[in-house]
């Protein structure tokens, strides 16, 4: 029989992929979401059904979850803001009363490996936390618990990643010497697929993990074996703190201190997995067993060669994003707007005038002074902010509610008009438009306008105070996207 699913947490790296295997297993895919207009071009979307529903918001979720007999619980608040165990709390709370009186058979529940007598990070703690409250419910509830999870996009690589390849000498706290127990995001998928397919009315724990323990200063060098570096030198000294830590993966890596924080600080307990909670106990391994960690490595490092990442962990909604409508009127909400417009006629066709604006960003840049997109890219990092190194997905498409860089795309109309959200730190709200118009003469028309609300007095001082660069950023971008098109 069809088994009718719903996915939470669909935007997000594992919740993305999730959805995938589901629609090849048969199920029937109902997908939750605060905004569903944002997700118009994931690849899935005509496969699924979008409902809108809000967690935090238990009155929002008795539609969502009406008819459903397996309910995909992938929320977690991490970059959200200080305090965000207690939304997590309050989501799950919500979630496991209104599947208890919808008729749920079963709650499948991603958390973290939690190991026995330790005292857990307060990311850790969260987590188990949400399992608890998910099999108190009434609900019968799987909770399956990882550690690292391996593969191309998930946080948790792209900082093993760039800490080994951008390090050949690393000074690092003490914690790299306590053991972990990764898994390769295939495994995951495969333990999620099968535990929506338990047909006992049981709850159940299981820890997940891949067939390697390790030590994480272990796990770094195997990497840079894989990925053909040298042997990476690595000394640990006591002194630096998981917050010390933060701000330094958070500057080396694309992972904005916000998320690096809670995942290093889970990293000072060892993440095994535990005999008595072997999820083997209760779930099937792969057929053909579970993947070791270099080769999930070489996998993960082979899709992001080849530019083939299905889902990133940057593509999960974070604060201020989707934002709301783009204002038109200075007196939007009773405060000022800042415009900058520029226009630039070609002979190019509105076809390649498109392919340059869709390919903004990334390792093709901004078509402007590069040094200066690096510049304030740095002064993010350096204030907590995400930076330029979330990159982007494809080189080429891009969809709406994913990132490119330090921007969100909040309106992709192909052929027309990219619209692009600001995501780094500011003291206000941003947008750039990239828009491919016709003028009466029978030329294509290229408008480029850049739109800032500013939040306060320092608002106010912070655009006149870059206004100046604007000739040099905007004025250069104008010109040279045309040219680009023109190129091709």
């Amino acid at each position: 029989m069809v088994k009718k699913a719903l996915v939470t947490g669909a935007t997000g790296y594992v919740g993305g992929r999730l959805v995938t295997q589901l629609l090849a297993e048969g199920f029937d895919v109902r997908v939750m979401a605060r905004h569903p207009e944002k997700m118009r071009d994931y690849p899935w979307i005509s496969q699924v059904e979008v409902v809108q529903g809000d967690a935090e918001d238990a009155s929002s979720i008795h539609k969502v979850l009406s008819g459903v007999e397996i309910a995909y619980y992938m929320l977690h608040s991490l970059s959200e803001h200080d305090g965000y165990e207690i939304i997590e709390t309050r989501m799950a709370t919500n979630f496991g009363k209104v599947a208890k009186e919808s008729g749920v058979k079963r709650i499948v529940y991603l958390g973290g490996i939690s190991p026995v007598n330790s005292k857990l990070s307060i990311h850790l703690e969260s987590r188990r936390n949400t399992g608890e409250i998910l099999r108190n419910s009434g609900v019968p509830t799987t909770e399956l618990r990882a550690a690292i999870i391996l593969g191309s996009g998930s946080a948790s690589f792209e900082m093993l990643r760039y800490l080994t390849e951008r390090l050949p000498f690393m000074i690092t706290p003490k914690w790299l010497n306590n053991r972990v127990q990764p898994i390769a995001i295939r495994d995951v998928l495969h333990y999620l697929v099968k535990a929506g397919q338990e047909t006992t009315d049981q709850s159940h724990i299981g820890d997940i993990g891949g067939p390697d323990v390790m030590y994480y200063k272990e796990m770094m060098q195997r990497y840079a074996k894989v990925a053909g570096l040298r042997p990476r030198t690595i000394v640990t000294v006591p002194v630096l703190t998981p917050r010390l830590s933060s701000h330094w993966v958070s500057l080396v890596t694309p992972v904005p201190r916000r998320l690096a924080l809670p995942l290093v600080d889970s990293l000072v307990n060892e993440v095994v997995v535990s005999e008595e909670l072997d999820v083997r106990k209760f779930l099937p391994e792969p057929e053909n067993g579970l993947l070791d960690f270099n080769t999930a490595v070489e996998y993960a490092l082979n899709k992001v060669r080849n530019q083939d990442v299905q889902t990133r962990w940057s593509s999960a909604s974070v604060p201020g994003a989707p934002s709301e409508p783009l204002p038109t009127d200075p007196d939007w909400s009773g405060g000022s707007l800042y415009v900058d417009l520029r226009e630039q006629e070609t002979t190019e066709t509105p076809e390649n005038l498109w392919k340059v604006i869709e390919g903004i960003g990334g390792k093709n840049g901004y078509y402007s002074l590069p040094f200066l997109w690096e510049i304030r890219g740095l002064f993010d990092r350096l204030i907590g902010g995400v930076g330029l190194r979330r990159g982007r997905r494809d080189p080429e498409h891009l969809y709406v509610g994913e990132t490119v860089d330090f921007w969100r795309v909040e309106r992709c109309d192909r052929g027309q008009l990219l619209r692009l959200r600001a995501e780094m730190k500011l003291p206000g709200l941003a947008w750039l438009e990239l828009i491919v118009d016709h003028t009466e003469n029978g030329k294509t028309l290229f408008r480029q306008r850049a739109t800032y609300r500013p939040s306060g007095l320092f608002g106010h001082i912070y655009w006149w105070a870059v206004a100046p660069f604007h000739v040099f950023v905007f004025g250069f971008m104008v010109k040279r996207i045309p040219a680009k098109a023109e190129k091709l």
